[in-house]
């Protein structure tokens, strides 16, 4: 009895250790830029269960550089993993920078009462928001208007992205960008790859 005993608690011990290594190669820092911090930044789903709430989510957000993710572990693999994200992402770069977007024009206050005051591109606009921590969707309603998208936390923030549509509606009706050529160009490349989002990489 006592040999069976030790038997599954070796057996429990084998199987904690093989699922920390699948999650994350045994590193459990997920604020560094190694691959752990690249996949919880690139696929919105692996965000869940990690802490990151409504409260979390309070405070102004500066624009960082342009972001992208997929909406679950198996479009991030089908799309060719980390370097389908950082394609995306270096190619947004220069759409962004043509539309005007930089680091002094675009940035999001959440407040804790579910208000929000933000830039995009120089064009203020706020209303409330709506936060679902167990999904990471998140719904901007300003005037008639919403706009729904999703957070994801990245290693030096939070990703806060949108998938084709949403986006064109951010940049066009929000931003008043009229600069056709980049909005189509965004707008493709969210539609590059399935369950593709593109958005902003933000910052404290």
């Amino acid at each position: 009895m006592k040999k069976s005993f030790i038997a599954v608690l070796s057996a429990l011990a084998i199987i904690s250790t093989s699922c920390l290594s699948g999650f994350g190669g045994g590193n459990t820092n997920t604020n560094t830029g190694g691959l752990l911090g690249n996949v919880l930044g690139a696929v919105l789903g692996n965000v869940l269960g990690l802490g990151f709430t409504a409260n979390d989510l309070q405070g102004n957000w500066s624009y960082n550089a342009p972001s992208a993710a997929f909406t679950s572990q198996q479009a991030f693999t089908a799309a060719g993993g980390d370097a389908a994200a950082n394609n995306l992402v270096s190619s947004l770069a220069p759409n962004y920078k043509e539309i005007g977007i930089t680091k002094k024009n675009t940035y999001f206050n959440f407040g804790a009462n579910n208000s929000f005051s933000a830039q995009v591109n120089g064009i203020p606009f706020n209303g409330t928001y709506t936060y679902n921590e167990k999904t990471g969707e998140i719904a901007l309603k300003s005037g008639v208007q919403t706009i729904k998208g999703n957070v994801t936390k990245t290693a030096k923030g939070i990703g806060l992205m949108f998938d084709a549509n949403q986006m064109v509606n951010m940049l066009q009706k929000v931003g008043q960008v009229t600069d056709a050529t980049a909005i189509e160009a965004v707008k493709n490349l969210a539609k590059s790859a399935n369950g593709a989002r593109v958005g902003f990489e933000l910052t404290k």
